[in-house]
């Protein structure tokens, strides 16, 4: 599949049972939507939440933002179902929870259409160990790291360095990285702490991930811009390219700037920058 070059700084989760917050959602400024038929779905209306889900997206206006499905487990009463379901919805991708091999990913492609991308939660220890392996399955497009429910597996405390959770991190961003997958941040869970949402946006983004997934609108803001580009990091790289460019031309490999040695792979990294800030511009 061609890489997704789309930005996700944030992701929102939406009950897909909810008509009100499947209203309300095509007004946000979110990059992208998981439409959620399970963890934000009480059990007696899991069957509903599906038609409800289905007619909201057929009568679309969520514009360009991303449309993904969050289905139930394949394990569970509704997981089959949902899956089946969402080969007639208008939607861009699937979210498989809890997923701990790529066997799990194998069972969902033969539920939906083979060009209807899969992105996989994680949120087990067992997902962790085999993040490498689930990143390389041909299906997957990106991953969502499950944090409260890892958390709860690792019975780890809640920090605000999250310290217990930086393995489990680190090593879905590897897996997610060595395969070119989109990969996006758990949720934090205090929805009217400003100031603490954005310390952990800027951890994240710091750690590399491309966004930030939300429970609820009052945090879009905050996620939206910490996982932007900065005006001194778009400024620094338009810098960074032309002393390259000009040290090119006069024969040389490596420029100066602010300091600092400028290498080809800075180039790349200042290219991206700058890519990255022209997609979330087209957005507007």
């Amino acid at each position: 599949m061609t890489q997704d070059t789309r930005p996700y700084r944030s992701v929102l989760y939406i009950p897909g049972a909810k008509d009100r917050a499947l209203e309300k959602a095509r007004n946000l400024p979110v990059d992208a939507i998981i439409f959620d038929l399970e963890d934000a779905v009480a059990v007696d209306e899991k069957v509903n939440a599906r038609s409800t889900l289905t007619a909201a997206l057929d009568q679309d206006g969520y514009g360009a933002r991303v449309k993904i499905v969050r289905v139930n487990g394949l394990e569970t009463p509704w997981g089959i179902e949902d899956a089946r379901a969402v080969t007639g919805m208008n939607v861009d991708a699937v979210l498989l929870p809890k997923v701990n091999s790529a066997a799990d990913i194998d069972a969902l492609a033969k539920l939906i259409p083979d060009d209807l991308p899969i992105w996989a939660m994680m949120e087990t220890p067992r997902g962790m160990l085999n993040a490498a392996e689930i990143a390389a399955h041909p299906r997957v497009v990106g991953f969502v790291m499950g944090t409260n429910d890892l958390a709860k597996e690792l019975q780890s405390r809640l920090r605000v360095d999250r310290l217990p959770m930086m393995a489990s991190l680190s090593l879905c961003l590897l897996a997610a990285r060595s395969e070119g997958l989109i990969i996006v941040d758990g949720v934090y869970n205090a929805f009217k702490d400003g100031k603490g949402l954005r310390v952990e946006c800027d951890q994240g983004r710091d750690m590399g991930f491309d966004g930030k997934t939300l429970i609820h609108p009052a945090q879009v803001e905050i996620a939206n811009e910490a996982f932007a580009p900065s005006d001194d990091e778009m400024n620094l790289a338009k810098r960074q390219i032309a002393a390259f460019e000009d040290t090119k031309a006069g024969g040389g490999a490596v420029a100066v700037v602010d300091g600092s040695i400028v290498e080809n792979l800075h180039i790349v990294t200042a290219q991206q920058i700058l890519a990255k800030a022209e997609a979330i511009a087209a957005l507007a």
